[in-house]
């Protein structure tokens, strides 16, 4: 079973070709972050001219990259939800379009149940990449966490899942994106915070951990908030000066411990609710999702705290790719083959969760 994964949710137009759920044969992303940084986040408007423009090229160079033409293609996977809605109908409206004209059965993907499935890639002979050695084993435990995404997911099985609990308002990488704002980093935040702290004092704030009232649910605004008391206070200003102009008065060790006190109390607030599910589920496997799997600190702390070994994915394929597309494509093609999408009818749902 051979599936091209074409992925468009966000800033990311990307498309790879999997074979059997667990071999990478190619894996291309086109990104236009360079567009959206100078605005500190991404533009809507912006993304959608962008996916336009790089589709067909990136579908085209994962084919050759994968040594694949179209009679070698059993299937075509697409995300259709959630993201950005000018975003997805890009990618949408493309799939469609070839399962018509290339006669190609077409598979609907959630956007974060994809994300998981990047850990079961295990194979690959593309340059580069570091894989798990096997794929994970059910009943497994899944942490999704990204800009837009903080939940926790018990999968009994494929396409048997419970969500056990998700973010009350900011995703974690939101978070950590309007942390850099407020500090002075560029965007994307997240691996520019991560940067940061690496050069300051975890301990030297102690940020708070929301207790939330659903057992595995998370809340981060008032982790972000206490962050900006905090910056407020180094420079000796209440809590009416604007944020706006904190980067220009905060000193770089001030900011590197801000930076690091925040990652570590926002990964332990991660951990903390992972280990909980672990200890009252006793998953076989645990994996995490997302783009904010790619953080180091994340991956150190769960190796250490966990009770059982974890192996984690490439981060290239983290944040978005169509690899993880067309894996989880791999997977609905032979295992829920009836739930085949219709060509003519496919539409995007930019709010879908799981």
């Amino acid at each position: 079973m051979i599936v091209l994964g074409i992925e468009s949710s966000c800033d990311e137009t990307a498309a790879a070709v999997v074979q059997d759920g667990h071999i990478l044969r190619s894996n291309v992303v086109a990104t236009s972050l360079d567009l959206h940084a100078v605005y500190g986040g991404v533009v809507p408007e912006i993304a959608a001219r962008s996916h336009i423009e790089s589709i067909i090229p990136v579908i085209t160079q994962a084919l050759e990259q994968a040594a694949c033409d179209w009679q070698d293609i059993d299937a075509i996977a697409v995300t259709y939800g959630g993201g950005l809605g000018g975003s997805l109908l890009i990618g949408v409206l493309t799939a469609r379009t070839l399962a018509i004209t290339k006669g190609k059965p077409l598979y609907a993907v959630n956007h974060v149940e994809g994300h998981v499935y990047a850990n079961f890639l295990t194979d690959t002979t593309l340059e580069g990449y570091v894989l798990p050695a096997k794929q994970p084993e059910f009943p497994m435990l899944a942490l999704a966490v990204s800009g837009k995404h903080s939940e926790l997911i018990l999968f009994r099985n494929h396409f048997d899942y419970q969500l056990l609990g998700e973010t009350c308002d900011d995703a974690v990488g939101e978070a950590f994106d309007k942390v850099a704002k407020m500090i002075g980093l560029p965007y994307p935040g997240g691996p520019n915070v991560s940067k940061k702290a690496a050069e300051g004092n975890q301990h030297a704030f102690m940020f708070p951990k929301a207790k939330m009232a659903g057992k595995y649910d998370f809340s981060f605004s008032g982790l972000k908030t206490a962050v900006l008391r905090t910056a407020q206070l180094q420079i000796g200003e209440d809590h009416t000066f604007p944020s706006i102009g904190l980067p220009e008065r905060l000193n770089e060790a001030q900011k590197a411990d801000i930076a690091a006190s925040f990652e570590c109390s926002a990964i332990e607030t991660l951990v903390d609710k992972t280990l909980l599910a672990y200890e009252e589920f006793k998953p076989r496997s645990v994996v995490i999702a997302g783009g904010v799997a790619a953080n180091q600190e994340l991956r150190r702390q769960l190796a250490d705290r966990l009770p059982l070994p974890i192996a984690y994915t490439d981060p290239k394929l983290c944040t978005d790719n169509g690899a993880m597309i067309a894996t989880l494509g791999c997977f609905k093609a032979n295992l829920d083959p009836k739930k085949v999408a219709d060509p003519y009818l496919l539409d995007i749902v930019s709010n879908l969760s799981m």
